[in-house]
């Protein structure tokens, strides 16, 4: 029986047992996913095999990043198709070439900054139209920071020491995404999306989520954001915060649902794919309908 989710004009069916691993491979923690302009779908999480690519179909690629990502988190695509990968334990992020060479880390492996600087246990990165690499430092400090694209450091934004509550202030700021002129940061702990300009300036504020993990805004779609929420749900909202559609109710592994979702993006045809941490150590797939 086919599994539907979603209300309205985002409604979705369960692709099931969508990603084919080789033969003894388990996934473990989904950190983040992303889709590249190709449809190739890469699943990094916190197996042997950090990195593993799917085609759309679920069909296996390849992998790469074996032994160098000790908690894989977050990861988003830079230019010429290189692809961004955040480790929230050895608090570095490192650029990847999509077939998994590695070139440029920022930040020092196992030496975590303190006092707000860069990086302590890091969440995750988007890059900007001017190639400028934004990157929300979320689980130690709480603060984004800004990049050029050869990893050299511009400037900051967020409080000095301990959580907070008020516009601009974070509570773990868990994931990054920048569209335009408007930087959208996952302000976990405090149940809110916070959108700000390039300079760090806030612009608005999204309530209604409930510990929000993972934003994702597809460029030929704009008006639509995508936000997946660690306690079991996903929600599809417009530019104003308002809710589309959403699906989840409990944290489970029930087919459909979710126990602890932590990535999420989309295809060329619109389908969502989810990735799950905690008990939920998966990645599923919903074809548009």
């Amino acid at each position: 029986m086919s599994v539907i989710v979603g209300q309205g004009d985002y409604r979705y069916e369960l692709v099931e047992n969508w990603a084919k691993l080789p033969e003894g491979w388990i996934f473990t923690q989904v950190g983040a996913v992303a889709v590249d302009q190709h449809d190739e779908v890469y699943v990094f999480n916190r197996s042997e095999h950090p990195v593993i690519v799917f085609d759309k179909e679920g069909n296996f690629i390849r992998s790469f990043g074996e032994g160098s990502f000790p908690s894989a988190h977050g990861m988003c695509w830079g230019e010429n198709e290189s692809v961004w990968l955040v480790d929230s334990i050895d608090h570095t992020v490192k650029k990847y070439s999509k077939s998994g060479n590695h070139i440029l880390t920022i930040g020092e492996k196992n030496s975590p900054g303190e006092d707000g600087e860069p990086f302590n246990k890091p969440t995750d990165a988007s890059v900007a139209s001017n190639g400028d690499l934004y990157i929300s430092d979320g689980y130690g400090n709480t603060k984004v920071h800004v990049f050029s694209q050869d990893g050299t450091f511009k400037f900051s934004w967020g409080q000095e020491k301990g959580p907070a509550v008020w516009d601009g202030d974070f509570n773990t700021p868990h994931n990054i995404w920048v569209h335009n002129q408007t930087v959208y940061v996952a302000d976990r702990e405090n149940h809110r999306v916070q959108l700000f300009d390039l300079k760090g300036n806030h612009k608005d504020t999204w309530t209604d989520f409930i510990q929000p993990t993972d934003i994702y805004i597809n460029p030929n779609d704009p008006d639509i954001v995508y936000v997946a929420e660690l306690r079991n749900r996903v929600s599809i909202v417009n530019q104003k915060g308002q809710v589309l559609s959403r699906w989840g109710r409990y944290m489970t592994n029930e087919p459909g649902m979710f126990y602890a979702a932590h990535g999420i993006w989309t295809d060329s045809e619109k389908s969502v794919y989810i990735g799950e941490v905690l008990e939920g150590q998966r990645i599923q797939k919903f074809k548009r309908i």
